[in-house]
């Protein structure tokens, strides 16, 4: 735990400065919010370099940590801004960085070593081996995906290794974090890159909304969370109003305080700050179902609307002086907030020639903390008879003690210049694929592909490779081992791996773990820290152009055809737009409201992806992948017949176009 037998940290978002002299208002322990780039809430406010520092300054004078987010994927190219605005951030007193990208994190830990690590929620750990992968990579603290049931929680907390953080309150995506691509490739704006449109918060074709969902609220189960351990309680909103964060951490304070359950009364006050609906705690209590769906009404609106305006930060720091003026000595001042004290000299005084200074006039003078978070607790004045100090050696004395107090611990730490990893050349590779069953490989696919990937639970020996389900809890995980072991005898020897906490289990059942595009590789220095955990090679992130991926170097490839997964939904949406006798036999479809049509396939009983409505193709386009280096790249099959995947493979073979509508790279 981060306190042992103290309350979780109340961790509040902050969109803007005045965002978070809100949060501070509320009484939060803790702070995240942003620069103006990397971060995942570009659309909001965020914060200039000097609001940065000023904002810090003010968090840590409270007694107040903060988190700065750098949690969006970078490019190899943005990776000295990235190093630079860490420096910076450090510099200014940040307690930790908030990180979604692998290989800004392998750069930070090789510049700045001294600079804590928390792993964003984007990075999507949802198991006790994924803890422990990312602290053997250096971070302090993992943010727990929000899909997680409360027998996982506690398991995690226990046996992760690392602090636990988990949201408790705010907007839901309904994709798994850091898994969702239809923003990006639908719509052009990344959620991995802070720039999310929110596609799921639209209708479909008949006014439905299947993908929108009620905001999370862990309201009524603050002892449960106190009682397992939780270091940090997150709420999320650093797109919301000032009113909304003071709000919200005022009740959470309250009902930590108090080691209690919200009440009813609670939650419809909750509800009035800013609610779709009502709120829903159904992953967490393992309820999922349709009721966890919701819209913001006007009814929402107005509420929100209603609620008192806040105007500025009220709370003051009590402060204890102690001066001491000795005849001949240098002047001293310490101050004294909470656990932190600081002492700071000066010049001795002078002895006076007609008006010497009394105890009552140094006070005056010492107590003027207008414009300072500060006020005067207790004052204690130690003085000879017969001096005096100028007004304005008082005041220096005041201000040297004050900033003292919120210096940032890395002020002299020097500035690093980033030196790119290393990257060899890949060599020659040869296509790989997977499909969504046996029955859809077609004969012509077995002399084409090197590897072919099937499902764990549609594996059936056919072929010599497995794809590990995208997500397994820590409950689940016994049933993988033993499935692996089983694929294994059958003839398995290579695993698709797509997430950090999956790799042991490739490891333990002997087989050669591929990374997969879930991994989100944007850069090389990602690249380079997948192939030193012992990935084989990995599959470059669906986001990145041709170009881009020209940038990068090593054992690397790209999906060059496809329908591309967008959503990974722990919610199931196949039940929203048809039944589970379509998706146990095939698919269901989501008909969005231009009358795209969205596969939605089954991935475990009411697990679901949902793929893209039109398929990534590249088959007249092959110098193109070459001369980005794609020698190989990697075929998905979701929904085609054997007969359209010999089709496929045939048009790659020849180098022709293929019919309808598509997407290229």
């Amino acid at each position: 735990m981060l306190r042992p037998n103290a309350l979780p940290e109340l961790l509040a978002p902050a969109g803007s400065p005045i965002a978070l002299r809100a949060a501070i208002e509320g009484g939060a322990d803790a702070v995240y919010f942003g620069g103006p780039a990397f971060n995942a809430r570009l659309r909001a406010a965020n914060f200039t370099a000097e609001e940065l520092r000023e904002s810090i300054a003010l968090c840590h004078a409270h007694g107040v940590r903060a988190y700065i987010t750098m949690n969006t994927l970078v490019t190899d190219r943005e990776l000295p801004a990235l190093l630079d605005a860490a420096y910076a951030a450090a510099t200014a007193g940040a307690d930790a960085l908030i990180v979604a990208d692998l290989g800004a994190a392998a750069m930070l830990r090789r510049h700045l070593p001294e600079v804590e690590l928390h792993a964003s929620t984007q990075m999507s750990a949802h198991s006790i081996a994924a803890a422990k992968e990312l602290a053997a990579l250096g971070f302090t603290r993992v943010v727990l995906a929000r899909e997680t049931p409360a027998p996982d929680v506690r398991r995690f907390v226990a046996e992760g290794g690392v602090e636990t953080e988990l949201f408790v309150h705010g907007a839901l995506c309904v994709s798994h974090s850091g898994q969702c691509l239809f923003s990006s490739l639908v719509g052009g704006r990344s959620g991995n890159r802070g720039a999310c449109a929110q596609p799921c918060r639209l209708p479909d074709a008949k006014g439905r909304y299947p993908l929108s969902l009620k905001d999370l609220s862990l309201a009524r189960h603050v002892p449960a969370l106190i009682e397992m351990g939780v270091d940090s309680l997150k709420i999320e909103g650093r797109l919301k109003a000032p009113e909304y964060v003071r709000e919200v951490v005022a009740t959470f304070r309250r009902l930590l305080d108090e080691r209690r359950a919200a009440t009813d009364g609670e939650m419809k006050a909750l509800e009035s700050v800013f609610s779709r609906g009502g709120f829903t705690d159904a992953y967490f209590t393992e309820r999922i179902s349709h009721r966890m769906l919701g819209v913001r009404s006007e009814s929402n609106k107005r509420e929100s609307r209603a609620l008192a305006p806040f105007t500025d930060l009220t709370r003051r720091v009590p402060l204890d002086l102690s001066l001491t003026m000795r005849r001949g000595a240098p002047l001293s001042l310490t101050a004294r907030v909470n656990d932190r004290t600081v002492t700071v000299t000066g010049e001795p005084p002078l002895v006076a020639e007609r008006a010497p200074m009394d105890r009552a006039a140094v006070e005056k003078n010492l107590c003027r903390l207008g414009g300072t978070p500060y006020e005067a607790h207790t004052v204690q004045i130690d003085l000879d008879e017969g001096l005096m100090v100028p007004v304005s050696r008082l005041n220096a004395l005041r201000r040297a003690a004050l900033e003292a107090l919120t210096a940032p611990a890395l002020a002299t730490l020097e500035k690093p210049t980033y030196v790119p990893i290393r990257a060899e050349k890949s060599a020659e590779m040869r296509p790989t694929a997977r499909f969504a069953h046996a029955a859809q490989i077609p004969a012509c696919a077995h002399d084409f592909f090197a590897h072919i990937y099937l499902p764990l639970a549609e594996y059936d020996g056919s072929t010599d490779g497995v794809e590990l389900p995208p997500v397994i809890l820590d409950h689940e995980q016994e049933g993988v081992r033993k499935a692996l072991t089983e694929a294994a005898a059958k003839g398995a020897k290579h695993a698709l791996v797509g997430n950090l906490g999956h790799l042991a289990l490739a490891r333990e059942a002997g087989l050669v773990p591929h990374g997969d595009f879930r991994l989100n590789v944007q850069n090389r220095e990602t690249l380079a820290a997948l192939l030193t955990l012992g990935f084989a090679d990995i599959l470059l992130s669906p986001e990145l152009t041709l170009p881009q991926i020209r940038d990068m170097r090593g054992a690397r490839d790209a999906i060059v055809y496809g329908r591309i997964p967008l959503m990974l939904l722990e919610k199931c949406a196949a039940r929203e737009v048809g039944d589970c006798t379509a998706c146990n036999s095939g698919y269901n479809t989501l008909t969005d409201r231009r009358g795209e049509k969205f596969p939605i396939l089954r991935v475990a009983p009411h697990r679901n992806i949902l793929v893209n409505s039109r398929p990534t193709v590249m088959s007249d386009r092959l110098s193109q992948l070459r001369g980005a280096g794609l020698t190989g790249g990697h075929f998905l099959f979701t929904v085609e017949s054997a007969d359209e995947a010999a089709h496929v493979i045939e048009a790659y073979q020849n180098g022709t176009p293929l019919a309808g509508a598509m997407r290229r790279i």
